[in-house]
């Protein structure tokens, strides 16, 4: 059974991954995208993107991170996934379930799972530029407007070579909003010789053995929840050994969320990194109370330096 950290723009990036492999019970991460157009991406710019590269593919807790790709071009994402395994990444996957309509607009994420063919060629050309022992990996949604291709776009990204596929059980429309659609997984875990890694609404240990049961998928991915929930893959490893499960507790994660501040301060800009850090609280109030009243007292502060204050006031509430 795995869980695997999600990619998310703008929010699971390497400081977080970080930390979150830190509090434990992820086996991998997935990387942000990578946006694969037809230039060549120089390697400075692959290890900007993917910094754990730099170290043998793991941040410094020890997670070990898959890096992504997004694009539409077969020759340009086999090309650049060659560059990524002499890097020395451990694994290649392809994003094909983006939503962005700024993404889709220029013809990758999730705008390809309207034509299967084109999922196909991509997936053969990256599985044939590396190594054999470099796994190949996929996500898709569930559709773009509707489920009609679910079974083809699954049929095309494992006849095209992959070795592994994550499916977020909602279609491109359905965005982030709609309940996800379990029991779709079910249907595509039947109909492809290939473990599936279920992705949507897991938020709490609950959903995990919920979404378990109507899939059958043993394998899970986490994305917002594990940011609005730093422990939720601990307390799940818990859950799976019978244990009971232990739940950090509000000031222990409101130290965490100052430590991130003081680790980053050095690298951006203050008000920039105010802004992420409320980012932070906004999706941490929907697990913890104390999160709400941290982020009005921050909401009007600017800089980090005046953030800091209201943070170390809410690790004593």
């Amino acid at each position: 059974m795995k869980l695997v950290l999600a990619p998310m723009e703008g929010l699971i990036d390497a400081p977080m991954r970080d930390l979150l492999g830190r509090i434990g019970g992820y086996d991998y991460a997935v990387c942000e995208f990578i946006r694969v157009t037809e230039q060549r991406l120089p390697r400075r710019t692959l290890l900007r993107l993917c910094p754990e590269l730099a170290s043998n593919g793991h941040t410094a807790s020890g997670l070990a991170v898959i890096p992504q790709l997004l694009g539409s071009h077969p020759a340009s994402m086999a090309r650049t996934a060659r560059q990524l395994a002499e890097l020395g990444a451990a694994g290649i996957d392809l994003n094909f379930g983006c939503p962005s309509k700024t993404v889709n607009r220029k013809d990758g994420g999730a705008i390809l799972l309207r034509e299967p063919e084109r999922i196909h060629a991509i997936v053969a050309a990256v599985r044939q530029a590396v190594p054999a022992d470099i796994p190949v990996s996929a996500k898709i949604r569930l559709g773009y407007e509707d489920t009609a291709l679910a079974l083809d776009n699954a049929h095309a990204v494992v006849q095209g070579g992959a070795q592994g596929l994550t499916v977020h059980a909602r279609t491109k429309v359905d965005g982030y909003h709609a309940p996800a659609r379990w029991e779709w997984l079910a249907r595509i875990r039947q109909a492809v010789d290939l473990p599936i890694i279920a992705n949507g609404d897991i938020r709490s240990v609950a959903d995990y053995w919920r979404c378990r049961e109507i899939s059958g998928c043993e394998d899970i991915m986490i994305g917002r929840a594990a940011v609005g929930c730093p422990d939720l893959a601990r307390q799940i490893r818990q859950s799976q050994q019978g244990g009971e499960q232990g739940v950090m507790a509000w000031p222990v994660l409101a130290m965490l969320v100052v430590q991130m501040g003081d680790e980053l301060k050095s690298a951006m800009l203050e008000r920039h990194l105010a802004s992420r850090l409320k980012q932070w609280l906004v999706l941490l109030r929907q697990f913890y109370p104390e999160a709400q009243q941290c982020f009005e007292r921050c909401r009007p502060l600017r800089l980090y330096s005046e953030m800091r204050p209201c943070l170390i006031q809410g690790s004593f509430e």
